[in-house]
Formats: C-alpha cells, structure tokens, sequence
C-alpha cells in the first residue's frame, strides 16, 4: 500500500514539475524522490538532499547514513534505456566535482574522510521504475586537500 501512494504522489509532483521546469530538471528531481524512498527502504538515514557549496560549483544529490559511513550518492534518471545505463553520464569531471563538495561537507560537519563512500543510483523511468544501487568501495584518501 504505501509502495503505491509513494508512486503516485511522485507522479502528481513530476507533473506539477513538468508544468514549471524544463523536463529535465524534473525528471532529475523524480529520480532523486525514487533513490531518496529507495535508500531509506534499505536502511539508509537520509541526512541532506541537493547539498551545495558555499560557492555553488558542485552539488551532491543525497547524503546519507549508513551504519559508520557517511555515503554521497549522485543519481542518474533516464526516461529509457535506449541510450545505455544512466550512470554511465558520470565522468571525471563530475566525479571530480563530487569529491570537491564531499570534502566541503565533511570539514563543515566534522566528518572523517575514513568513514566516507561515494555510491550511485541510476534510475531509469520504466513502469515500475528500475532502480540500480551501485556501491563505490573506493574511499575518499583522507590526505587530499580541498
């Protein structure tokens, strides 16, 4: 039951959305609502979502809890599939970007970089949504700078 109420209040705000945004953004934001229930559907504390830099040049989707670590997670949302995995649009430059905004984050709430993960979903917009959680393994090295 609430599996199908979470379903459709996502689709009356995607089409609110559509109705003020361009259909990306919107379909952005659709995405992170599905990655956001679906995180704390496996035991994810959702801590922060569209976190920013003070100066703006970066912005990590969700962060969240899970047990010690402090998980950064981009997601990617595709209307379809025809074009490949949806995190497949994250490159370097973006990862790079991420990295920046987790080491701004983790020094404004006094996190270790040891405790910390950077994950994925990607989310393409089928009915029912296929949602995939890719769990980067790799940490932050805890002497770089930022």
């Amino acid at each position: 039951m609430m599996l199908w109420l979470g379903r459709l209040l996502d689709g009356i705000r995607h089409r609110a959305r559509k109705r003020q945004w361009n259909s990306g953004p919107a379909t952005g934001r659709r995405g992170e609502d599905i990655a956001h229930r679906f995180l704390q559907s496996q035991g994810y504390t959702i801590v922060a979502r569209n976190f920013r830099r003070r100066s703006g040049a970066g912005e990590i989707d969700i962060i969240a809890q899970c047990g010690e670590a402090t998980v950064f997670v981009e997601v990617k949302t595709r209307q379809s599939g025809e074009f490949g995995e949806p995190e497949r649009a994250i490159g370097r430059t973006k990862q790079e970007a991420v990295r920046r905004t987790a080491r701004e984050y983790c020094r404004r709430a006094n996190i270790d970089l040891a405790n910390v993960r950077f994950d994925t979903v990607s989310i393409v917009l089928e009915s029912p949504p296929a949602i995939r959680h890719i769990m980067r393994m790799e940490r932050e090295p805890a002497s770089v700078s930022g």
